[in-house]
């Protein structure tokens, strides 16, 4: 029906409230628009006693998703951008991405101290290699444990007393409203964030002429450029949540800048470079950055990795 759609989403409170704003942004647009919205569970919210790395990656919260979104069982899925596949499926595409919330990385901690005055051996909760790495090369006295859960979970392990302190996304802590628990902003440069961190991805189905239409308005074109160049970057690299692999990108007087990095898990060993260009151009740096990550060396890194997986 032309003026009824079906948002796809996980059922985390989190994933709610993005499905919950896309819906919001879309029928305040068009009041006679009806959305519904469906819950989809995924292999990663069913399996929660195992490392992501350890049980197949990125496409863990999205797989299911995309699946009803091909089978036309929904119109259109909303993920945290951060969560999809270098690749996508033939057949589906990115309608739109809406202006994204603060890429960076938060740091909560039991005694809201800093990364720098966490004492020798204080354990903090992670299942993201990303994460990890960059801590252990900060703070390689640090003892990182495994966290899966969705956000309220992991909030509740650490309150509970079984860490010292988490890592989360500071655009999911914002969004629910929990800005007061965080005890220090990580940026970029202290902890590179994941490609598309922060940005919502409204996924849809190639040639749908009609939902296309409807989530064009939602997109935002400087957080598209942004996120696509970093995207760019993943692919080139092959990346997933199996390697630690970071990047961000910004615009900065109409020009692109790119960071990116991959690191050894145990944090003894980052390559780290920037690279800028013109807005435009924000998937080919995306990829040239890339390049001269593994002329650097980062390849030897991930396949060393891969084959110990």
């Amino acid at each position: 029906m032309p003026g009824r759609i079906t948002i796809g989403t996980r059922g985390s409170k989190l994933a709610l409230w993005q499905a919950h704003w896309v819906k919001g942004a879309l029928t305040s647009q068009d009041d006679g628009l009806q959305v519904d919205i469906t819950i989809i569970k995924t292999k990663g919210d069913k399996i929660l006693d195992v490392p992501l790395a350890k049980v197949g990656g990125k496409g863990l919260f999205v797989k299911e998703i995309e699946e009803a979104l091909l089978a036309q069982k929904i119109d259109l899925a909303v993920h945290s951008m951060k969560d999809m596949p270098a690749e996508l499926p033939d057949g589906l595409c990115i309608g739109a991405i809406p202006e994204r919330e603060a890429p960076h990385d938060v740091l909560i901690s039991r005694q809201e101290k800093p990364l720098a005055d966490l004492e020798k051996g204080a354990t903090v909760g992670t299942s993201s290699l990303r994460r990890a790495a960059q801590l252990l090369n900060k703070r390689p006295e640090l003892t990182i444990v495994p966290l899966r859960g969705n956000l309220d979970t992991r909030l509740r392990k650490l309150d509970a007393g079984e860490m010292d302190a988490i890592v989360l996304a500071a655009a999911g802590v914002k969004r629910l409203g929990l800005a007061h628990r965080i005890s220090e902003d990580l940026g970029a440069e202290v902890m590179l964030p994941a490609a598309g961190q922060g940005a919502l991805c409204i996924e849809i189905r190639e040639n749908d002429a009609h939902i296309t239409s409807v989530v064009g308005a939602l997109d935002h074109g400087e957080t598209r450029r942004t996120v696509l160049g970093e995207r760019a970057f993943l692919h080139r690299m092959g990346g997933s949540c199996q390697v630690p692999i970071a990047t961000h990108g910004k615009m900065i007087d109409g020009q692109y800048r790119l960071a990116g990095l991959v690191a050894e898990i145990d944090g003894s060993h980052i390559i780290r470079e920037t690279l800028t260009g013109p807005a435009d151009d924000a998937e080919r740096i995306g990829i040239e950055l890339a390049d001269r990550l593994i002329g650097l060396g980062a390849d030897r890194i991930l396949e060393r990795l891969q084959e110990s997986a």
